[in-house]
């Protein structure tokens, strides 16, 4: 696939007077660079921009998740992009630390186990949600989980009154940790074990699942 052009100011991508070890050096330092200095997780395409034609970016990622096997980090794939994150085995660290994170926290757990119920099942309507969670999703849990980010409206329901469904964003994907929907629980063990399905869920074991401890109020 071609190549966006190289914009007319000075980076130089190509580092031809550099010897080959060094030039990879510079590639991965470049790419952590901008990794490091990103918010949100970083496409392909904006990588490609500090780097050679013929640098292949999935060896250097490889490269440098190689040399962060012994630190509590990691560069992962979420949401089509990558993105620095801490490694699962330290979250119960950095949560006890008090210490501010990156990870979304504006919705409540409630909400969150609601959020999760859209990732399976959109497009999905507050009242199939209702019927599945086995009690009222209210429109104040909706409302909460769109500031976030999280959803947006999908297409009308086919049902009568033609209501709103509700799908889950690229913000979604990237708070989780995902890179696409299939990365999601399997929904068919999860109907085995009968914690979730189209027409009822068990929030209780769900949440356990989920590692989300569910809110006592709306």
């Amino acid at each position: 696939m071609a190549r966006s052009p190289r914009s007319s100011n000075t980076l130089d991508t190509e580092l031809e007077a550099m010897a080959p070890d060094a030039r990879w050096r510079e590639w991965m330092n470049r790419v952590e660079a901008v990794l490091f200095a990103s918010a949100e997780p970083v496409g392909r395409e904006m990588l490609s921009r500090v780097v050679g034609r013929d640098c292949d970016l999935d060896l250097i990622i490889d490269d440098i998740r190689a040399e962060l096997q012994a630190r509590p980090f990691d560069v992962v794939s979420v949401a089509g992009g990558f993105q620095y994150r801490t490694k699962p085995g330290y979250a119960q660290v950095v949560r006890a630390s008090g210490a501010p994170v990156a990870m979304p926290d504006e919705v409540s757990q409630q909400e969150a186990l609601v959020l999760m119920m859209i990732g399976y099942f959109q497009p999905v309507t507050r009242s199939e949600l209702s019927r599945i969670y086995g009690r009222e999703v209210s429109r104040d849990t909706i409302a909460g989980i769109r500031r976030a980010g999280f959803i947006t409206f999908g297409p009308r329901s086919p049902t009568p009154g033609s209501p709103y469904t509700y799908v889950t964003t690229e913000t979604f994907l990237s708070a989780f940790g995902f890179t696409s929907l299939r990365d999601l629980p399997d929904l068919e063990r999860l109907e085995d074990a009968g914690l979730l399905s189209r027409r009822q869920m068990n929030p209780d074991a769900l949440s356990g699942v989920l590692g989300i401890e569910e809110d006592e109020t709306d």
